[in-house]
C-alpha cells in the first residue's frame, strides 16, 4: 500500500495539473480594445440610411474595424474585394484618423453592405468614435455621415 499512495498522489497531481492547464488554455486572453463591438447610425444620402455594426480588433499598434450596415444596400452583385472603404473616426475628442481598405466579402444584390477589415494605426489610450464612412464601388461613391452617437461608447485601445 505504501507504494500505491505516492503513485496515486502523483496521478492525482498530474490530473489536477492537466485540468488546470486545460482551463488556463481555454480561458480567453485580455481584450486589447473595449468594446469590441459598437453601433452607430449613418445617413448615406440616396444610398440609404441605417444602423452600422462596427467590430474592432487590435494587435499592438495595428487595428482593424469591420463594418456591417443596412445604410448602404448593394443595387447589384458586388464581387469580393472590389469595394474601397474609408472610415473616419474622431481620435481622443479632437483629431481624426482614417481606417481604410479594399476588402469586402461578396455582396449579393439588395443586401446590406459589409466592408473590412479596414486597417489603421492606434496607440495605447486612443479613444475612437466613428463620424463618417465612404464606400466606392465600380466608380460610384457612397458618402455616409454618422447621425447618432456610437454605442456603447468609443473604442478604447490598450
Amino acid at each position: 500500500m505504501k507504494n500505491g499512495r505516492p503513485t496515486a498522489r502523483t496521478a492525482l497531481g498530474l490530473g489536477a495539473a492537466i485540468a488546470a492547464g486545460t482551463l488556463l488554455a481555454a480561458a480567453p486572453g485580455a481584450l486589447a480594445v473595449e468594446p469590441q463591438t459598437a453601433t452607430v447610425s449613418f445617413d448615406c444620402g440616396s444610398w440609404g440610411a441605417g444602423q452600422a455594426t462596427l467590430e474592432a480588433t487590435q494587435d499592438g499598434t495595428a487595428a482593424t474595424i469591420t463594418i456591417t450596415t443596412a445604410a448602404i444596400t448593394a443595387p447589384i452583385d458586388i464581387a469580393e474585394n472590389t469595394a474601397t472603404s474609408t472610415l473616419t473616426l474622431t481620435k481622443n475628442g479632437s483629431e481624426t484618423v482614417e481606417f481604410t481598405g479594399s476588402s469586402n466579402p461578396a455582396i449579393p444584390a439588395n443586401s446590406p453592405a459589409d466592408t473590412g477589415p479596414l486597417a489603421g494605426t492606434v496607440a495605447s489610450g486612443d479613444s475612437l468614435v466613428a463620424t463618417s464612412l465612404t464606400v466606392e464601388v465600380l466608380g460610384s461613391t457612397a458618402t455616409c455621415e454618422a447621425t447618432s452617437a456610437q454605442e456603447p461608447g468609443p473604442f478604447v485601445f490598450d
